[in-house]
């Protein structure tokens, strides 16, 4: 018996997305393409002898009752709480979560597309990676596919929830003033990332209003994985003055950063203090214990799915901050006050 061909591969050879396929073959009223789109996918499907199943069209024609979060690394500790909520606010609406990984959905990839165009999901909730830009997250979903994103924000009609990165990033720099330190540095995201972008903000009016001037010579953007923030931190020990204390804005590489420094043999806290935006389990774990700002991921997975059910319900999109709790200091060793004024 031949295999039956997909939506998927009906979209791919007519060039235009799984969404506007089943559309098209369901004889949707609604959908506003042009009439040679759609003769052309009505072609396209004759010649690949597309055989609908009508149950599954049946089936279509109501919600799946299910939502996908999908999040750059299902194995960091960072994203337990966002899952726990994401989890919470599904069940309590009756919906089923499913949890992907968005650092295996690369440009060009119809992944997305097809879960929502073969009615497998109902939206997404999506953490999309630093180095995805808008452009490329637009090319990766249907237009009328329902889509929260979380930590980022895009242009357009994509709804979003964000924590209070400035306030959180604000209270790091502020607690490392409070400690005599004066010459702090940034150990950021990439410059293209909306979420480094809001972390650089809070630490620069920190400074500003502590009356402190904001060196460039003291900040790097060099990306939150470990790799990058040791690399940051090696350059920041070899800059002339080096910081006494520094910002990192992301407790991953926060751990990369601590290994360089006892790599070349920086003392942390009494050479050179850390603190981290976002706390975790493994921050007790490190030597020295990081100070950390904890930020409420647990109510940004709660608001995250209401949102998106909400969008699936007909409301419009939002883009919501998430100030609820606020960011909490968690002081641990990693921070004390400079061995000199500095």
């Amino acid at each position: 018996m031949a295999r039956m061909a997909t939506l998927s591969e009906i979209a791919r050879r007519a060039g235009v997305s799984v969404s506007v396929v089943s559309r098209v073959l369901n004889g949707d009223p609604t959908l506003r393409t042009r009439e040679e789109t759609r003769q052309r996918v009505l072609q396209v499907a004759k010649e690949l002898n597309y055989t609908a199943n009508y149950a599954g069209r049946a089936l279509r024609l109501a919600r799946s009752k299910a939502l996908a979060l999908v999040i750059p690394g299902v194995s960091s500790p960072l994203f337990a709480d966002l899952l726990a909520g994401a989890t919470e606010a599904a069940e309590a609406a009756d919906y089923t979560l499913l949890i992907g990984r968005s650092d295996r959905i690369t440009a060009g990839s119809d992944t997305l597309r097809r879960l929502v165009g073969e009615g497998r999901v109902d939206g997404f909730v999506l953490q999309r990676a630093d180095d995805l830009s808008d452009q490329a997250l637009e090319s990766l979903v249907a237009n009328d596919a329902r889509i929260v994103l979380v930590t980022s924000r895009a242009p357009g009609r994509r709804g979003s929830v964000i924590l209070d990165d400035v306030a959180g990033a604000g209270l790091a720099t502020e607690h490392l003033i409070g400690l005599g330190h004066t010459r702090i540095g940034l150990i950021g995201g990439i410059p293209s990332s909306d979420i480094a972008r809001r972390r650089e903000q809070g630490y620069s009016a920190a400074l500003h209003n502590a009356g402190l001037r904001k060196r460039e010579s003291l900040v790097r953007r060099f990306g939150y994985s470990p790799e990058m923030a040791a690399m940051a931190a090696e350059s920041l020990v070899a800059a002339d003055p080096r910081p006494s204390a520094v910002v990192v804005a992301n407790v991953n590489g926060a751990i990369g950063v601590l290994t360089a420094l006892r790599r070349l043999g920086v003392d942390v806290p009494g050479h050179m203090s850390v603190v981290a935006y976002h706390d975790e389990w493994v921050a007790e774990h490190t030597w020295p214990p990081l100070t950390t700002v904890k930020m409420p991921y647990y109510e940004v997975g709660v608001q995250a799915v209401r949102a998106l059910i909400a969008q699936l319900a007909g409301a419009p999109a939002q883009d919501i901050v998430v100030r609820e709790p606020g960011p909490l200091l968690v002081e641990r060793a990693s921070s004390a006050p400079p061995l000199s004024p500095a």
